[in-house]
């Protein structure tokens, strides 16, 4: 406004001129003053792209360069991708309005990436706000994935509020060291491949403090990651917690040192599960899932190795194996008479322990039941009993 010009009239002398010709207010790029609208109709996406080249090209000499997106304005965007490598050891990312997806298959044309806002190569990325990331995903649920961080090393993410993703609302894909918190993300239980958070090649990621609503896996954890920690997550609707699926089409994949903590599962389709392919191969081991409560869960606990929706069930053996698996202080109510379900192939699954483990009927008077296939370890106080495990 007013005031504004006459700042920069002020300090022109002393500002520096941007590639786009606008001046730099010290290390802060403003999508606003690139011609973004944020009036929830232009298409504001060259205005991001243009306020993103001239953030990544800032060395960070006076501080680190900061993308800005205003409160009080939603910015329609067509898909964008924001690709480092960057000048500045570090990128801020400020997101304090509304971020809105095209609403119509048209707005889409030209995105080949399957991804919305799509950040590739930026190490040390400090993406936050108050604002809120729409992927109006409801005209065309499986569609792209809303916000994507791809080679993103020592990411932090925070703050942000992520609704109706078209796909999964939030993908991280070989990002190590990273940091997820305070996140809210909601989509409509109905709406199908709406994962929460979908990991995979992503090693040492601290996961905390999110409250999800979703119509697929509130966190999924996919093959090529490693030391995943996750914990006080709210996760209902959805389908829970995932490690997989793994092996699929005969892939080898892997996942190992997984910490899943103080979290609640409420009205969900699963609890925690693990999940592999028939004809694949690799492993996943050194799981901890600990301190989870349930209220009308269907599968509070799930190892399923015959993992194949939609089809029937190939006759192959399993060579991804399961082993060193922990669930203790399990606590709630299972919507489904079959609690605890351990359905391992030939290959079986070892080291799996059960350790005060209760879980009850939601339904008044109904009581619930375990299965085991090809599993071995131990179950100790553990409600409904695991008899394969012995106790």
């Amino acid at each position: 406004g007013f005031v504004a010009a006459i700042y920069l009239v002020l300090f022109a002398a002393s500002s520096t001129f941007s590639s786009h010709g606008i001046v730099a207010a010290s290390t802060t790029y403003n999508v606003v003053n690139y011609g973004a609208t944020g009036s929830g109709d232009d298409d504001d996406a060259q205005a991001f792209v243009k306020a993103w080249e001239d953030t990544c090209g800032d060395s960070g000499e006076k501080g680190t360069p900061t993308l800005a997106v205003p409160g009080g304005k939603k910015f329609r965007l067509s898909p964008v991708a924001f690709k480092g490598p960057c000048k500045s050891s570090s990128i801020n990312v400020q997101i304090d309005g509304t971020l809105v997806a095209p609403s119509s298959l048209s707005g889409w044309k030209g995105c080949s990436s399957g991804k919305w806002l799509n950040f590739q190569d930026v190490a040390n990325l400090n993406v936050k706000g108050s604002g809120q990331v729409d992927g109006q995903g409801s005209p065309w649920w499986d569609g792209a994935e809303a916000l994507a961080f791809s080679q993103c090393v020592n990411l932090v993410l925070s703050g942000l509020k992520h609704v109706n993703s078209p796909r999964n609302h939030i993908s991280i894909s070989g990002c190590d060291n990273g940091i997820v918190s305070n996140l809210q993300i909601t989509a409509p239980e109905s709406s199908p491949n709406t994962d929460g958070i979908d990991i995979s090649h992503t090693n040492n990621l601290d996961i905390h403090d999110l409250d999800i609503q979703t119509g697929d896996d509130c966190i999924a954890i996919n093959g090529g990651s490693s030391n995943i920690s996750i914990t006080r997550v709210s996760c209902g609707p959805g389908h829970g917690v995932s490690i997989g699926s793994l092996g699929k089409n005969g892939a080898y994949e892997t996942v190992e040192q997984v910490q899943v903590r103080d979290c609640s599962f409420s009205g969900t389709t699963n609890g925690v599960r693990i999940k592999t392919w028939q004809g694949g191969s690799g492993y996943a081991k050194n799981i901890i899932f600990d301190q989870i409560k349930l209220d009308a869960v269907s599968n509070p606990i799930i190892i399923d190795q015959f993992y194949n929706p939609g089809g029937a069930q190939p006759n192959e053996a399993s060579g991804v194996v399961v082993s060193d698996v922990t669930f203790t202080g399990f606590r709630g109510s299972s919507a489904s008479d079959q609690a605890i379900k351990l359905s391992c192939s030939s290959v079986g699954c070892s080291d799996i322990t059960l350790d005060n483990v209760q879980i009850t009927s939601s339904k008044p008077g109904d009581t619930v039941t375990a299965s085991c296939e090809n599993a071995h370890g131990s179950a100790t106080l553990t409600t409904p009993p695991v008899r394969c495990l012995g106790s």
